[in-house]
This record gives C-alpha cells, sequence and structure tokens, in this order.
C-alpha cells in the first residue's frame, strides 16, 4: 500500500527526459506501475499481468498498467459499498463544496495533467487542455448540485394529505473510459455521480490510466472521503466484472460500438442502468452559400483535430451541388498542418493511439481508393523526423465516395475526411439520415430557412449550425443518439443527474388523535 504522492516522481513527472523525447523504443526494464486505488488508498496489484502505456509519439514505455485481479476488483466494490451509507447522508451542500475544491485543484494543475495525456494519449498538449477544460466544466456543473437535485411537492392531494418526490443517490455506480479523452471522460462520470451521493468503481482505459490517477488524488486532496472513489484496471474481465457485479447499480461507458453493446447487454440483463455512448459517423452539410474560409477552417479543425480520434470528429462532408471548388482550398489547409509529437510547440495533430489504429485506418483508406474514391491527398507514408517510430498519419481527404464503401460505412477514427456530393439540400439530408449513427451533424449556409429545414429534419442527437463540433456544455445533456447511444438518459446534465439518482415519492397524512372514522375496505382515491 502506498501514497499517490511518493509515485507521482516516478510515473507523472512527464518533465523527465525519460518520458518526452526519445525517438527509440524504451529499453527500460523496470517502468513504474500504475496502481489500483480501493478504499482511499494506492494500492499496488498483485496480479502478475501488465500491459505496456506506449508514449504513441515515441514507441517508448511509460508506465505499466495492471490486469487487476479478481480479488482487488471486489476489494473496491466493497470499499464503495461501505463508503456509501456515510457519503449518501453527508450534505448536499458539502458535497458540492468538494467539488468547489476539485475544480480549483484541476485548474492548478492543468499543465500537469495535460502533459501526461499528451505523453500517454499522443494528442497536442494544446488539445490536452481542451481535454481538461471540457471536463473541469462538468466538475463545475456539479457545484450546483442541490438545485438539480430538487423534488417536487403538492400539498392537499386530499384531505389533509400531501405528495412530494425526492430524489435518492442508487448506490454503487461503475464508469468504464475509452482512449481518446483520458481526463473528459471520466470528469463526465464521476463528479456527478459522487455529488449525487453515490460512491464510485472507475476503470480507465489501460492505454492512458494516468489521467484518472491524477484526477483521483485532486479529489482526496480535495476532501472526498476513503472508498467514494475508487480505481481498477484492465480489460474484458474486469469490464465482465462490473457488468455482473451484484453491487454495482449503474454502469457508464464510451467506445465502441462493439463493446458498449456488449455492456449495455450483459449489464442491463443483471438489472443494471446503463448509458453507452458509442461510435459515430458525424456529417457536415455544406452549401454553396456558406462563408468559404469559416466553413474551410471548421472543416480541417473538425476533421483531423486530435488526429481524428473524437467521436465528434466531423469525419464526412456532404458539398450540395459539387465538392470540386472546396477540394483545393481543403487540400492546401490541410498541407499546411504541421504533424509531429503532440509535445512540440507547433503541433497541430499527434499521432494516433497505437500501431494497430494506424494498421486499421491506413486499410480503410485502401478500401476507399479500391472501392473508387478520389484520393486527393494521402497522409499514410508520413514521417515526423525526431519521432520515425511514431504512430503518424498526416491529414488524408477522399472525395467521390459513396455510402455503400466499406471507409463509410465504417467509424475511421483518424485524420481522414470522406467528401461526398449531392444535388439538393433534401438529397444530403436522405444520406446523412441513412446513416446508422446519430452522435451529431452540421450544416454550414447563410441561409436561415434551410437552417430551421436542416435542424428540424436531421436525425441526429446534436445538431450544429455553423459549428462544426456541437458538443453541448454542461447544463445541458451530451444527446447521442440512434447507432451512437444505449440507454435511456444521457451523460452529464439534467439527463446525467437523473441517470445517478432514483425517484422516491412520500405520500403523507397527519391527523388528529380523535379524527378515525373506522375501517374504509374500498380503493383510497381522492375523493371526498
Amino acid at each position: 500500500m502506498r501514497n499517490f504522492k511518493s509515485l507521482r516522481p516516478e510515473i507523472f513527472a512527464l518533465g523527465n527526459s525519460r518520458f518526452s523525447t526519445a525517438a527509440e523504443p524504451s529499453s527500460k526494464q523496470n517502468p513504474p506501475r500504475v496502481p489500483n486505488l480501493i478504499g482511499g488508498s494506492f494500492v499496488d496489484s498483485q496480479s502478475s499481468e501488465f500491459i505496456d502505456v506506449i508514449n504513441p509519439a515515441t514507441q517508448q514505455v511509460v508506465s505499466q498498467v495492471p490486469l487487476t485481479s479478481n480479488e482487488e476488483f471486489k476489494a473496491a466494490v466493497s470499499a464503495a459499498k461501505q463508503a456509501f451509507p456515510a457519503w449518501r447522508n453527508t450534505p448536499v451542500t458539502t458535497r458540492q463544496r468538494i467539488m468547489f475544491k476539485l475544480q480549483e485543484l484541476i485548474r492548478r494543475d492543468m499543465d500537469k495533467l495535460a502533459m501526461n495525456i499528451t505523453t500517454e494519449q499522443g494528442k497536442t498538449l494544446k488539445d490536452a487542455h481542451g481535454d481538461v477544460f471540457r471536463g473541469l466544466e462538468v466538475v463545475e456543473h456539479a457545484c450546483g448540485m442541490a438545485t438539480l437535485q430538487m423534488g417536487e411537492f403538492v400539498p392537499n392531494v386530499s384531505s389533509g394529505i400531501d405528495t412530494f418526490s425526492i430524489r435518492e443517490p442508487l448506490g454503487v455506480c461503475a464508469g468504464i473510459c475509452p482512449f481518446n479523452f483520458p481526463a473528459m471522460i471520466p470528469l463526465w462520470m464521476f463528479p456527478v455521480a459522487v455529488t449525487c451521493g453515490n460512491t464510485f468503481v472507475l476503470k480507465p482505459s489501460e492505454k492512458d490510466p494516468g489521467a484518472s490517477i491524477m484526477l483521483a488524488e485532486l479529489a482526496m486532496e480535495a476532501g472526498l472521503p476513503d472508498g467514494v472513489l475508487n480505481i481498477v484496471h484492465g480489460t474484458q474481465n474486469i469490464v465482465n466484472a462490473i457488468c455482473d457485479d451484484e453491487d454495482i447499480r449503474a454502469v457508464s461507458f464510451v467506445g465502441s460500438n462493439m463493446a458498449g453493446m456488449h455492456i449495455y447487454s450483459r449489464a442491463s440483463a443483471k438489472g443494471k442502468r446503463v448509458q453507452s455512448n458509442m461510435g459515430a459517423k458525424n456529417h457536415a452539410i455544406v452549401l454553396p452559400d456558406a462563408s468559404i474560409d469559416a466553413t474551410l477552417n471548421a472543416l480541417v479543425a473538425a476533421g483531423f483535430g486530435a488526429a481524428g480520434q473524437r467521436c465528434m470528429a466531423l469525419s464526412t462532408v456532404v458539398f450540395v451541388g459539387g465538392s470540386k471548388s472546396w477540394e483545393d482550398k481543403l487540400l492546401d489547409r490541410a498541407k499546411g498542418l504541421k504533424v509531429t509529437a503532440g509535445t512540440e510547440p507547433d503541433a497541430d495533430l499527434g499521432p494516433v493511439i497505437s500501431k494497430q489504429a494506424k494498421e486499421r485506418i491506413c486499410k480503410l483508406i485502401q478500401s476507399g481508393v479500391e472501392g473508387g474514391a478520389r484520393l486527393v491527398h494521402d497522409g499514410r507514408n508520413i514521417v515526423v523526423p525526431g519521432y520515425e517510430h511514431g504512430n503518424f498519419i498526416g491529414p488524408t481527404i477522399l472525395s467521390d465516395v459513396t455510402a455503400d464503401m466499406e471507409c463509410y460505412k465504417e467509424e475511421i477514427f483518424g485524420p481522414v475526411l470522406l467528401c461526398m456530393q449531392a444535388d439538393s439540400l433534401d438529397e444530403a439530408i436522405k444520406t446523412v439520415n441513412r446513416n446508422k449513427y446519430g452522435n451529431g451533424a452540421s450544416i454550414f449556409t447563410s441561409s436561415g430557412v434551410a437552417a430551421r429545414k436542416f435542424q428540424t429534419e436531421i436525425e441526429a442527437g446534436q445538431v450544429g449550425i455553423n459549428v462544426p463540433i456541437p458538443v453541448p456544455l454542461p447544463f445541458f445533456s451530451f444527446t447521442g443518439s440512434k447507432g451512437s447511444f444505449a440507454g435511456d438518459l444521457n451523460f452529464y446534465g439534467k439527463a446525467g443527474v437523473q441517470f445517478y439518482t432514483q425517484i422516491k415519492t412520500v405520500t403523507q397524512q397527519w391527523k388528529g388523535l380523535g379524527s378515525g372514522s373506522g375501517v374504509s375496505m374500498a380503493m383510497p382515491t381522492s375523493q371526498k
């Protein structure tokens, strides 16, 4: 059992040269090991199986994450269960104050968190700061939890009888996180859950667990009691354990469709609440009257930013009236982007997460070419000086893409922009709506009439009008739909509070001691 502060110099002092700039794969024999968090203590796993956490720009092993044993997982759930009674009875104002302190500490350590994310995940430092900040906004929203949890009251629903409803926490909840937002997604989950009065078991991505560990340390520094937040690690076995455990009441997941539907089906079958954010194929429709420079900048940023590894990446553009007049300008902007390690100050795109991810992306690009798409710009063979071993793919543009191509049907999750064409807005909307996913869709136009038609007819949960990535701020909810979401209640906002709470309705009657009128065997009603 170790205090985390003793781990930080080993694992997270990322200014250390052995974490930041080496171009060759690491030869270090004993990289630091990422601990579990169980009952308020950072504990070395007794597992003999570990996964290397690899810097995708250098292939250097940053740390090793354990495959948490079943006994350790049970201990984490038990710690959460034991912490729940006292935590649920902690005043909501006290829980809010902990969130106030947590957001202050996240701001204090923003640079350290961003550097860890860039080292483990690969995104640029600027983008890593955005990753942390979008999660921080959810923490800020949780600071107003008392208002969000207010119930309802109706006096005198019948003679002398009042009815009111209250929101109560569920108990132990769990979160399963993806690799692409190491700070934002955990912060979508546990701050809302614990401020509602639940306790939490978090499983970070095995590819980049460092930010979750750092956030947990900050949460405890902010005053979160022992056992309220616990962290375990692993892959399929630990995911299945979360789905099956009888003490876990709700599961939050963000990731791929295959994993998301497995988790939704398995956990739901055990009677758990599940919210599962999954894959996407986000479209933009560009009308001829769109502002040229603003639209081009939006398409490039949303299509290639974070190396395309966003569930709200704008991966497909439908040009109404033809794409040729836009392609040359898109090409110029794509060529101007700097692909290099995320720690470099002028980086626009970092690497993708793994060699396997790069191979899959290249395969989907090739399938498009073989299917008849026109390769406007090819970023597959890029070599980054000083980082020759990195998982880099440059901005890639495929044009003349059709809906039957594999590159269109599959979520690429890389810096690849697909260009399609439509003769009219109606045809473009039908193209978008035929796609199985429904995370987001945008339109670029100067016509209010066209924009209103689009927002009414488009079948996507999040709509942008001249906005390329329409992710709502936390006082709304992240409302992906269709094949991009499984469950009934979305992440954060009012829906997030509803997900992590259950309603109890109380009907009460107070009468004087001598007011009895005998026994009535009839169904109680509000009639006198």
